[in-house]
């Protein structure tokens, strides 16, 4: 199998620790261990054995996951190595060749990279800025046919932090019944709600939705590497099979952070904390955006630590973003990563002294391309 480069990932991988300002992550400023822990619970942490754990998750991680999701229990849980391994083993367990599978664009494109190298027939529908980055609903119709084996969103979506409406969300789920499709939803910025009120997930709507989730980005903890999926139990043991193949379990460090994070309690805080960091920060980007003499137009963002800006320049994004790199040491995601030419993603979950050095930097870049 021949895979397809997944040019955002290598991108970052590769000058995000090497430049002076990055503003190219898509969460916030990530939570310290003292934070998340207290000193007793510290204690018995350092006691963790550090041998093989559950290899599909803990009773104990399972059970508190479980409760996120209404309806939910045990069985349709899988804990994986961060969210990216339970899309990663979602697609390699149902797509085969051929198959016909609908795509959100934009869109964080790993599960399209995935489809199209296990060799399927991959069609794309768009969110339009003028829906407020909601679907065309007579596009999407069009696509879907008796054949399409799965539909797959991003709700909120990644880049432009929209949200579906609740028609659009009540059609896709009619047009997956219809074709009696998969529907996989990636939620992995669910509790990330510039306005408080949690994104209602998918899960439970229809009896072949399957969501991921981990602690990457709205809970500021991309470090534990903890993800799940929360699917029907004969496709939560299938992909588990599939799971053998790969990370085989998460750390048992992990695994015992993530249960301290996923205490209601200490959920409670830490999607509150990053609240206020997106509450305090976007008002700064968007004063920024604002003021840059009409080069950039952006939606403002419903939940994540992510801004979509369409930019008024004669330049590709992938040129822009690069030049920006190199001449002022800022990263930035071009729209191309998304298959959106002529936008940027701005990541604002960083300290707000940090972003407004970023800014003022890129602000400096452009001014030096206009020259």
């Amino acid at each position: 199998m021949r895979i397809q480069d997944f040019k955002m990932e290598r991108f970052q991988s590769q000058w995000e620790n090497v430049v002076d300002y990055n503003l190219s992550e898509s969460g916030v400023d990530p939570l310290s261990f003292d934070e998340l822990v207290t000193q007793e619970e510290l204690s018995e942490i350092l006691k963790t054995k550090l041998g093989y754990i559950q290899t599909n998750g803990t009773p104990q991680l399972k059970e508190k996951i479980s409760k996120i999701y209404q309806g939910a229990h045990e069985k349709n849980v899988l804990v994986t190595t961060g969210s990216v391994e339970a899309n990663y083993l979602l697609i390699w367990s149902t797509i085969e060749p051929g198959d016909e599978a609908v795509f959100m664009l934009p869109n964080y494109m790993q599960i399209a990279g995935l489809m199209r190298s296990f060799g399927a027939n991959v069609k794309t529908f768009h969110l339009k800025e003028e829906l407020d980055w909601n679907p065309d609903l007579d596009e999407l119709s069009s696509l879907i046919t008796k054949d399409t084996k799965i539909i797959s969103i991003t709700n909120p979506n990644n880049p432009t932090g929209g949200q579906l409406s609740e028609d659009a969300k009540q059609a896709i789920i009619s047009l997956a019944e219809k074709a009696d499709a998969w529907l996989f939803v990636d939620e992995i910025y669910q509790g990330a709600e510039l306005d408080e009120k949690i994104t209602p997930s998918f899960w439970g709507t229809y009896k072949k939705a399957v969501v991921t989730c981990g602690l990457s980005k709205a809970y500021g903890l991309p470090g534990l590497r903890a993800g799940w999926l929360v699917a029907p139990e004969d496709l939560a043991a299938k992909v588990w099979a599939y799971k053998d193949y790969t990370s085989i379990c998460l750390s048992a460090v992990s695994d015992s952070l993530a249960q301290i994070a996923l205490r209601p309690e200490n959920r409670k805080k830490i999607l509150q904390r990053t609240r206020r960091i997106l509450k305090a920060n976007f008002p700064v980007l968007e004063s920024w955006l604002n003021s840059q003499d009409g080069i950039f137009h952006c939606l403002p963002p419903k939940a994540g630590a992510i801004a979509f800006a369409r930019y008024n320049l004669d330049i590709n994004s992938t040129e822009l973003v690069d030049r920006l790199r190199e001449k002022k040491s800022v990263l930035l995601c071009p729209g191309d990563y998304f298959e959106m030419d002529g936008y940027v993603r701005f990541g604002y979950g960083e300290k707000i002294e940090y972003m407004i050095k970023a800014l003022e930097l890129v602000r400096e870049g452009i001014e030096e391309l206009k020259a």
